[in-house]
Formats: structure tokens, C-alpha cells, sequence
């Protein structure tokens, strides 16, 4: 029998549409920082169109623009939709989603209950006599951002979307990785392919700013995928290989140079010939990372204020700078001179249209382009993890939060892909997580280690027995205790009965510490903070089952569980470190 309302994680019967849903909501009255803004609530599901189509959310992603709408600027999302006529005082955010089809509108033929579905976030009105006519649906004066400019985003149980936004979900990736990538990914295309004669192909140069970001990480897959020579510009020497495993020939950190900033009056003669050299030296750079005196046909920008005259300076004659955002400012500054004499274009781009969403989608369902999700977290810290991109203090890649899906690493219905698709480590920040923090070398040699492991070695044999753990309730002052005693820096987590729930490690508290006092941190306790759900795998299991599991989730170890009755008690660990000697270097 139907509930009215479903806990989060408990999916109800397919089909079967509660009344009410639980939800991360912003309100004007708290605007403000991401950890003031979110606040979880129950409202109801809303109805959907006759073109629309509800899903059950599964897993979120995480972008900038609902820290915006946290803020409540530069727009006030709730009152600019009011001004609409929509009534609603509440914003639920979320621009990005996987998920399951739980309801259709009558017009749609498309989509049928249970299919599975990443959803992007363009939408518009499907009678704007403009699309209608053939005009691309970007340039409609109904397209808007799902879960930014509309209600109902991802943030919630159900998200209510045009049929349109729906593409079919890769199925080699997990929920959360499915939910990672659509918004960057195909907005990343349309800036590389959108353009006429400019579309991105073989050989050409493309400059990548901010390589090891959201945006960054897909356009160096996607340049490198068409066949063309990226090159990064990351903030840190630390995320240049990042960047190179993805793709990129090679990368330049901005911060070798001070010439940034909007030009200097073309009288001051002083000051242009200062900013010129430092142009010209940038510039430099990439032929040094190319090894070759070739400029970039095409330069893919983002930052806007502070690097628009120096991306116009180094782009090809006759190529393009693509730009879709300002994250450094908008009052960006041009020498027309280089536009017109070398005829450069400067071309805005916003987000995809249906077509190239599908392009993207295709690319990562065929292999060719990775999710790079660094975290995902659990439901309760959605808030958090906005809280990190608001202060710049994210991972590399891209987040995602779980909404629907009870646990991390489901959903993989094809596991013989999912190597493959995680073969580029996003720089994460734990092994128990869901991030991909093991990096190629381990997952090489887990490949090495899967042949090299006689058939009759079983996990038993090498595991260490028993586990260092808490239960949820332990205090934070006993779990932090506990790391410093042992040594260590994640702790199972436990419920009554010894089976493994999830994991607790240093990164999750130090997460958690970037929006509490140390005095609320304290009175958490493990379960406030862990990571729900672990890898595990069974004591009488093969040993290169269990190397090919952790080397197919790019995790470090995993819990060793023993069936007791009907509980999966957790047992011990086994540790790649523990059987790469032996198997590998042969020690």
C-alpha cells in the first residue's frame, strides 16, 4: 500500500507517486552562505505537464549555480519566478540528476515508467513559435536552467522535467558518477563543436582553462576524444598530471605570471608594453608545452576579466575564444585590433541544446568521456559540499550527492565497462568514499595482480582479521581518538550487530569542520558524518576477485564480511598495499 511519504532512501514501489517528498529547500529569509541556505523540508510532489516527466532522483550534481542561488545573487531565483506568476516561495535547486521515470504526461511517447535517465538542465517552451520555426532552442526566450531559473530541480526525491531533458543513463556508471557530468559536459561540447567552422578537430591546439575543474575536465576529454592537442592552465603545479591523465598534452600554471587583469589604456604606453610581455611570455609557454611555435585555434574560456586579453593575444589568426561564464568578473577588456586584423572570434556559448546534450551523453556511454566525480556524499551533506565550491575548496572535477539511491557504487549494470570508465583518477579525498583516489599505477598493477594470483587463493588467506571500527552513535571525540590511536585514517562504521553501515574518515571531518564549531563537531557523532555504505566482499571469495573489485571502483581496500545468520558481519580488511609486493614486485 502507497505511503504519502517515502524516508529518503527508501524507493517506493515503481510507479507509485507519494504525496509528499522529502527536499533541500532555499528561502529567501536565509540566504546567505550554502550551510545557512539549505534547509531540508517536506513539500509536495509536483504535477507535471503534459509534456513532462517525473523522476525519482537517484543522485544530484553539484554546480556553482545554486550557490548563486543560496546567495540569492546576482538573481533572487524566488522572486524572479514570482515576478513570473509562479507562486512558490521556496527554491529546490539541482541542475544535474540520475534517476528512474516514475510518471509521464500524456504527449509523451518517448519515455515510458522505469526507464532510466540522466537528466540536462536546458529547457524551454515546446510552443515558442521561434523553436517552432527552426531557431535553435538556446536562443528562445523560454529557455531556462532546470533547478537554477525553475523550480523542482534535483534536490529532492521527484524533479519535475520537460521530456526533452531526459537522455538514456550510461549503464556502466553508478548513480552518482551518472549524475556528475551533464551540465559541464554539454556545455564543454557545445563551446568545442557548436560552432560552425570552428568545431574543434583533429590537430588543432586548444587552450583549456581551469583543466583540472568541472568545465576543464570535460573539455580536455572531449578535445582529446576529436582527435585535437589540448593544453591546460590549472592554479597549481599539483593538478598538472591530473590534467595530463585526462588527456592534455601538457599544462601551464597561471600563477607563473602577474600580467592578469583588464588591459591598460592603449595610451599608457608603459603599462601595455608591461602587459604585452607578459602576454607574450604566456604565450611562450604553450609553444613550450607543445614543442612547437603553434598557437591555439581555439581557447575555451571561463574566468572572463582577468584572461580574456591575454586568450585573445595567443588564439590562432582566425581562431576562436568561446566563453561561456566570468568567474573572475565581466567587465572584460579587448584589443580590437587583434579581432579585426587576425580575425579572431570571441564567441559567447551558454549550456546545449537537446542535440548536443545527446553528443555529450553518446561520448560517455562509448567510453570516450569520464564523469571525473572526485566525491560523492550522502544526502545529509548536500549543504556542504556546496559549502567547499563556495569557498574554493572542492576537489578537482565534479560532486555529487546521493538523493534516492540508498547506497554508493549501484546502478552498475554493466561492470565490464566500468574499468574503463574509471580509468582517469578524479583527485579525491578518502578510499572508502566513492571517490577514485587510487591512482593508475595501482590500477595497473591491479590488473597485473588479477592474472598473477593463483585461482585457488582465497581472500581469506591474506586478509587482516577483524576490523578497527565505531558504531554510528560513537561521539566524534571517540572516533577522532581512536584514528590518533591506531594510526589510521578511516574507521568502519558498525551497527549493532557488527555489520558494516559506512565508513568515517579524516576527510569527512574535515569537511564537516568547514561549516561547524569545534564544539558542534564534537557533539556529532559518527553517524552525522560517515560516508554511508562500503565495498565489501565475502570471506570465501577469490583474491583476484577481490583485486578486481577494488581495482574496478579505484578504492585502496575493502571489508571482508562473513555471513552470521542473516547479518553480513564484517570480518576483516584486505588491503591492495598488503599483496602488491608479493604479486607485483615479486618481494
Amino acid at each position: 500500500m502507497s505511503k504519502p511519504l517515502y524516508d529518503i532512501g527508501e524507493q517506493p514501489p515503481l510507479g507509485t507517486v507519494p504525496e509528499k517528498m522529502h527536499a533541500w529547500l532555499v528561502r529567501e529569509e536565509r540566504f546567505g552562505e550554502p550551510v545557512k541556505a539549505f534547509q531540508k523540508e517536506v513539500v509536495a510532489v509536483p504535477a507535471i505537464a503534459d509534456d513532462e516527466v517525473l523522476v525519482y532522483v537517484m543522485a544530484a550534481g553539484i554546480n556553482y549555480n545554486n550557490v548563486w542561488a543560496g546567495l540569492g545573487i546576482p538573481v533572487n531565483v524566488i522572486k524572479a519566478r514570482n515576478k513570473q506568476g509562479e507562486p512558490e516561495d521556496f527554491h529546490i535547486g539541482g541542475s544535474d540528476a540520475s534517476g528512474i521515470v516514475y510518471k509521464v504526461g500524456k504527449d509523451v511517447t518517448d519515455w515510458k515508467i522505469g526507464d532510466e535517465v540522466v537528466v540536462h538542465c536546458g529547457m524551454w517552451d515546446r510552443n515558442c513559435p521561434e523553436t517552432a520555426a527552426g531557431q535553435d532552442p538556446m536562443y528562445s526566450p523560454s529557455f531556462r536552467i532546470w533547478g537554477y531559473e525553475s523550480n523542482y530541480g534535483s534536490f529532492a526525491q521527484f524533479t519535475r522535467v520537460k521530456r526533452t531533458q531526459c537522455v538514456r543513463r550510461p549503464q556502466h556508471l553508478s548513480w552518482e558518477e551518472s549524475a556528475a557530468y551533464m551540465l559541464v559536459g554539454a556545455t564543454a561540447y557545445r563551446m568545442l563543436t557548436g560552432w560552425g567552422e570552428h568545431a574543434i578537430k583533429k590537430d588543432d591546439v586548444a587552450l583549456i582553462w581551469g583543466g583540472a575543474g568541472g568545465l576543464g575536465s570535460m573539455a580536455i576529454q572531449i578535445a582529446k576524444a576529436k582527435g585535437a592537442i589540448p593544453v591546460a592552465v590549472v592554479s597549481s603545479d599539483d593538478k598538472i598530471d591530473y590534467c595530463k591523465q585526462l588527456g592534455a598534452i601538457g599544462a601551464i600554471n597561471r600563477n607563473n605570471f602577474n600580467h592578469w587583469g583588464m588591459l591598460p589604456h592603449w595610451k599608457d604606453n608603459t603599462g601595455y608594453n608591461e602587459w604585452a610581455k607578459g602576454a607574450r611570455s604566456f604565450g611562450k609557454a604553450i609553444w613550450d608545452v607543445l614543442g612547437e611555435k603553434r598557437s591555439p585555434r581555439i581557447v575555451f574560456e571561463h574566468p572572463g576579466e582577468t584572461t580574456i586579453p591575454s586568450s585573445i593575444f595567443v588564439c590562432e589568426t582566425g581562431g576562436m575564444v568561446v566563453i561561456c561564464a566570468g568567474t573572475t568578473g565581466y567587465n572584460a577588456t579587448v584589443d580590437l585590433r587583434y579581432l579585426w586584423m587576425r580575425q579572431k572570434r570571441l564567441q559567447g556559448s551558454h549550456f546545449a541544446n537537446d542535440a548536443q546534450a545527446q553528443g555529450l551523453n553518446e561520448m560517455v556511454c562509448s567510453g570516450d568521456v569520464n564523469p571525473c566525480m572526485s566525491k560523492a556524499v550522502g544526502y545529509d551533506e548536500l549543504p556542504q559540499v556546496h559549502q567547499l565550491m563556495h569557498e574554493n575548496k572542492h576537489p578537482h572535477g565534479n560532486m555529487s550527492v546521493l538523493i534516492g539511491a540508498p547506497g554508493f557504487g549501484l546502478g552498475i549494470k554493466r561492470p565490464e565497462l566500468h574499468k574503463d570508465a574509471a580509468a582517469i583518477p578524479a583527485r579525491g579525498s578518502g578510499d572508502w568514499d566513492g571517490v577514485r583516489g587510487i591512482p593508475d599505477v595501482l590500477v595497473d598493477a591491479g590488473e597485473t595482480m588479477v592474472s598473477a594470483v593463483p585461482a585457488s587463493v582465497g581472500v581469506a588467506e591474506v586478509m587482516h582479521t577483524g576490523v578497527i571500527g565505531c558504531l554510528a552513535s560513537t561521539p566524534m571525540s571517540e572516533v577522532t581518538q581512536s584514528m590518533i590511536d591506531h594510526h589510521i585514517d578511516a574507521l568502519v562504521v558498525l551497527d549493532n550487530d557488527g555489520q558494516a553501515v559506512g565508513v568515517i574518515s579524516q576527510t569527512d571531518i574535515v569537511m564537516a569542520s568547514q561549516s561547524r564549531s569545534r564544539t558542534d563537531l564534537l557533539k556529532a557523532s559518527a553517524k552525522d558524518l560517515m560516508t554511508q555504505g562500503c565495498i565489501t566482499c565475502e570471506t570465501g571469495a577469490s583474491l583476484a576477485d577481490a583485486i578486481a573489485l577494488m581495482t574496478r571502483h579505484r578504492i585502496h581496500r575493502i571489508v571482508v564480511t562473513e555471513q552470521q545468520g542473516t547479518i553480513n558481519k564484517a570480518v576483516g580488511l584486505i588491503a591492495m598495499s598488503d599483496i602488491l609486493g608479493k604479486y607485483v614486485a615479486g618481494n
